[in-house]
């Protein structure tokens, strides 16, 4: 079939991917325009779009996937099918009638679960312990659509969000494969999703991912998990911004700490919250590099009962220059 594969961040590679390595042409990718990003707010083009130039694959970066200019592009392109992986955009009805198979999109979720921008996110710091990926047929709702083929995924207990839709990635790009030849021999029945479970996984926001020490350990871990590596969990010292890396809860033998409270060890740096200490990672103070807790503390020289600010102390806004979140 001729396919036009619409996708944005680095985890629509392996799925389009698997799609150049099947049976089935590439005859466009449809990616969001490009973007200012990085520290030198340099232009550049989404890692789907820098894919399709390495290979030769005509892009299109529509402002909006119902602009005139682009329905009608679409119109000439005449794409049996179009395979959509983290797009970014929400595609009007006009668009989604073109294609003679409509629009197809792997949703990393088990829907009716999570839909949303931040599936694989939402599932980490709810605790679920089984996530997965969806094929299911794009339309106006929000993740709503009937679906064609689900696969399962385990979430190991020090998995971040990056590292769980890299398996999903991974992992539904056969599924969308096995959809797609389904779909050219006429033997996918795409189901109803199911009334019950629905659940849902909005954008995670900067301020969000701001960690409240006030809440137990479990919560905190999980909230910094589902928050690497964007939009990036952070906190506040001395009226400063300092990012988090995971964070790894300890036993209750660990001696108690007031929340937010520091304690500088030799090798360690634990941090005090509702139920006990957690001991921190990797951390990226403002304008620096990420660098391991027990060497910023050398530098910073946190004081006795020296503690991580509160929102109210610090009284600082996200910054503007804050990363986004990574699409799934």
């Amino acid at each position: 079939m001729r396919i036009i594969v619409a996708g944005t961040p680095e985890v629509a590679l392996p799925p389009a991917e698997a799609i150049r390595a099947s049976s089935h042409e590439i005859i466009a990718v449809l990616t969001r325009p490009d973007a200012v990003s990085g520290r030198g707010r340099k232009v550049s083009r989404s890692p789907l779009g820098q894919w399709a130039d390495g290979h030769g694959i005509p892009v299109y970066q529509p402002a909006r996937p119902g602009d005139p200019e682009f329905l009608e592009q679409l119109e000439q392109l005449a794409p049996d099918c179009v395979a959509v992986i983290a797009y970014g955009a929400l595609v009007p009805q006009r668009a989604l009638d073109i294609p003679r198979l409509g629009w197809i999109n792997l949703h990393f979720s088990v829907l009716p679960a999570w839909r949303g921008a931040a599936p694989a996110q939402r599932a980490l710091m709810a605790g679920d312990e089984v996530t997965g990926a969806s094929v299911f047929q794009l339309e106006k709702g929000l993740d709503t659509g009937p679906v064609y083929g689900v696969m399962t995924q385990t979430i190991r207990p020090r998995d971040t969000a990056g590292d769980l839709l890299d398996k999903l990635a991974e992992g539904g790009s056969g599924l969308m494969v096995a959809v797609l030849d389904g779909l050219e021999a006429g033997e996918m029945e795409a189901r109803p999703q199911p009334e019950e479970g629905v659940s849902l996984a909005p954008k995670i926001t900067v301020e969000e991912a701001r960690v409240d020490w006030t809440q137990n350990a479990v919560t905190i871990d999980r909230r910094v998990r589902g928050c690497t590596p964007a939009p990036g969990a952070w906190t506040t010292f001395r009226g400063a911004r300092l990012g988090l890396g995971p964070v790894e809860p300890l036993s209750e033998e660990a001696e108690p700490l007031a929340p937010g409270e520091l304690r500088v060890l030799k090798k360690a740096v634990h941090v005090g919250t509702a139920t006990g200490a957690v001991a921190l990672g990797e951390v990226r103070p403002a304008g620096k590099k990420a660098m391991a807790a027990v060497d910023w503390a050398r530098g910073a020289r946190p004081s006795a009962g020296e503690r991580f600010e509160t929102e109210d102390e610090a009284g600082l806004a996200p910054s503007a220059g804050a990363a986004s979140e990574g699409a799934s």
